[in-house]
């Protein structure tokens, strides 16, 4: 009798520490750490001298033909993407990646960096369609695909973290990058529908951020509530230099210029798809 009550217990013990198992790797799952902005000095270098553009138009076409917006959200309609536009779209990352970067001038990398992200995400979304969050790829005890090697430059594996967290944050110190690089969610901001140029950056990047903040999904008021994106937390630091969070949003919004409310933050992971 003794063995099988000894049995039982070892059973209900190893059920809890499975159970304890589950409930951490849930929770692991289900939070996302933002990586800090650490320099990758590599990639660090430019030529100001250069007179070479590089050509984003098969991008452009992408986002042409399978780029829709409906109210705040753009959506890609990636269900209707053929097989000779996939082939375009990888055609294109790699010559991206067949390119030294460091060779171009500042405002062409920006560019570079920025539509590589975007087609390399879009990417990899279609490798794995249907699903219905990006934070389902990346493997079982991964939360999205950020830190799968994406693509090799100059004989070095770059991820996506690698090239948001680690070359354009820390390189431009422009908090508008968080309007520009797209995370394939609805939550996130608006993949815009024209492919960044060196000639075009500046004016996108406000245009993303006015989007952004104008909509429900950058912040929501009600009464003395403000809901906040919560790209506005992970990132926080990013905007210390515009004075903080609310005074970086109040450029664009300006009736939160003294909001000294409650704020909360929310982010939708939901696929960003039609």
């Amino acid at each position: 009798m003794s063995r099988f009550i000894m049995a039982g217990s070892t059973l209900a013990r190893l059920a809890l520490i499975g159970f304890t198992l589950l409930v951490t790797l849930f929770t692991s799952l289900s939070t996302f750490a933002a990586p800090k902005s650490e320099l990758w000095s590599y990639w660090q270098a430019s030529n100001e001298n250069s007179t070479q553009t590089v050509s984003h138009q098969e991008w452009q076409n992408f986002l042409d033909q399978y780029l829709v917006i409906q109210g705040e959200h753009h959506l890609i309609r990636y269900q209707a993407v053929n097989d000779q536009d996939k082939t375009a779209l990888k055609s294109y990352i790699n010559h991206l990646a067949s390119m030294d970067p460091r060779t171009l001038t500042r405002q062409e990398q920006y560019a570079y960096w920025v539509n590589m992200y975007n087609a390399i995400t879009i990417n990899l979304i279609l490798d794995n369609y249907p699903i219905k969050s990006i934070t389902k790829l990346g493997g079982f005890f991964s939360f999205g695909p950020w830190d799968l090697d994406v693509i090799t430059i100059n004989q070095k594996a770059l991820t996506l973290n690698d090239i948001e967290h680690r070359i354009l944050r820390p390189i431009w110190n422009d908090p508008r990058t968080h309007y520009a690089v797209n995370c394939a969610s609805l939550g996130c901001p608006n993949l815009q529908a024209k492919a960044l140029t060196a000639e075009n950056t500046e004016a996108l990047l406000n245009t993303a951020a006015r989007q952004f903040i104008q909509s429900s999904k950058g912040v929501e008021l009600s009464g003395n509530t403000a809901k906040l994106s919560s790209i506005y937390e992970w990132f926080s630091v990013d905007f210390d230099n515009e004075g903080g969070v609310m005074a970086h949003i109040a450029k664009f919004k300006p009736e939160l210029a003294q909001f000294n409310g409650k704020v909360e933050y929310d982010y939708d992971w939901a696929l960003n798809q039609e």
